[in-house]
């Protein structure tokens, strides 16, 4: 079960209730948010970062759970390619997560955690929310948005239903759409915590215990997708852990099992399962086409100078090349302003969050 958070979280109350796309709304939403460099005057050096599934607002400052840095630290901050020497970055944990913000683990009007009565949410409730939050920080333009994976989701999003609050959207190893694929690997985990019997329909909180064991699992096989076959080979290869020959038996023979248990185990400890079910299905239910008429191209109608840059990875099989592709074709239909580059790293998916100083000249010469 996730450890609480360490207190003195930045956090904004909306004032108005929220919205959702399921036809209910949500009263006295919290945001919880980081920021990094100092706001000019005319508050136009702002950028908003969205962060992927398992993210959080937390992008370089240290994380008061884990004590790791930030999870795009090599990229934020003074001198870095989003340079906070510049430009005033904001990352908001989204709703429906724990790190913060409202989501199932948060009280709900009669004082108890919300648990499975929470409703349902989607990729445009999740930027719904974040502008209000600019709104309550009194920004209207900004800057740019930014965002891989899910935040990539997140930043078409807003560039569809706010396309007058930003000058450029950088989307990196996102889709417009969940493919069939996508969604069955998310039903897989979700399937894997509700049988936990640790879940109890999601009434674990105050139980001292949560459906770990589901949560892990639904983590390891996430995990997976998130590498290259490749990579996995050159860093684990068939490699025994710990050992001279093989146990026959089910412990952890090889190093890779050793590495998805750990990243299955440590990932209980700092996220809630029941938002891994509402942000993974809020995932699913993207598709930026059916919400705007059936055609992607008219999500982007409205984008007018906006400039968009979208990146993609040679390795990464989640959100295939293709799905970039579709995105960029959408916007010249339009005649939107965009650029595209496919990049090669080893690393498939999870590309943009480690070393790939490509993408790092990218994302700075895009934002200069």
């Amino acid at each position: 079960m996730a450890t609480a958070l360490a207190s003195g979280l930045t956090t904004v109350t909306l004032r108005a209730p929220l919205a959702l796309d399921s036809g209910k709304s949500l009263a006295n939403v919290e945001i919880a948010y980081e920021t990094y460099g100092d706001l000019a005057a005319d508050k136009g050096n702002a950028i908003l970062i969205f962060h992927a599934l398992t993210g959080d607002q937390f992008v370089a400052k240290t994380h008061p759970i884990t004590g790791k840095p930030g999870w795009w630290d090599r990229m934020v901050g003074p001198g870095k390619p989003i340079d906070t020497g510049r430009f005033h970055v904001i990352c908001a944990n989204v709703i429906g997560s724990c790190i913060g913000s409202t989501g199932p683990a948060s009280p709900a009007e009669d004082g108890q955690p919300w648990g499975m009565r929470f409703p349902v949410i989607t990729i445009r409730d999740m930027v719904r929310a974040q502008v209000a939050l600019l709104d309550a920080l009194g920004i209207g333009t900004l800057h740019a948005v930014v965002g891989g994976s899910m935040g990539g989701m997140q930043a078409l999003s807003f560039a569809a239903n706010f396309p007058r609050r930003t000058d450029r959207v950088l989307a990196i190893a996102t889709t417009a759409r969940h493919s069939a694929q996508n969604i069955a690997f998310h039903e897989v985990g979700r399937q894997a915590i509700m049988a936990d019997p640790e879940w109890h329909g999601g009434d674990y909180y105050g139980a001292g215990k949560g459906p770990e064991k589901g949560l892990a699992v639904a983590r390891m096989a996430a995990h997976i997708t998130y590498l290259s076959e490749q990579g996995l080979t050159d860093k684990f290869g068939r490699q025994l852990q710990d050992r001279e020959a093989k146990s026959f038996g089910f412990d952890a023979d090889f190093q890779v099992e050793s590495y998805l248990r750990y990243q299955g185990i440590s990932f209980t400890d700092r996220f809630d399962a029941n938002s891994y079910l509402y942000i993974t299905r809020a995932m699913d239910y993207f598709d930026l086409a059916e919400e705007h008429g059936g055609m992607l191209a008219d999500a982007f109608k409205d984008a007018g100078d906006t400039r968009f840059c979208v990146v993609s990875f040679d390795t990464d099989w989640l959100y295939p090349t293709l799905e970039s592709r579709n995105i960029v074709h959408a916007l010249n239909a339009v005649a939107a302003p965009v650029s595209f580059v496919e990049l090669s790293a080893p690393f498939g998916h999870d590309s943009f969050l480690l070393d790939c100083p490509a993408l790092d000249r990218v994302i700075k010469g895009f934002l200069d």
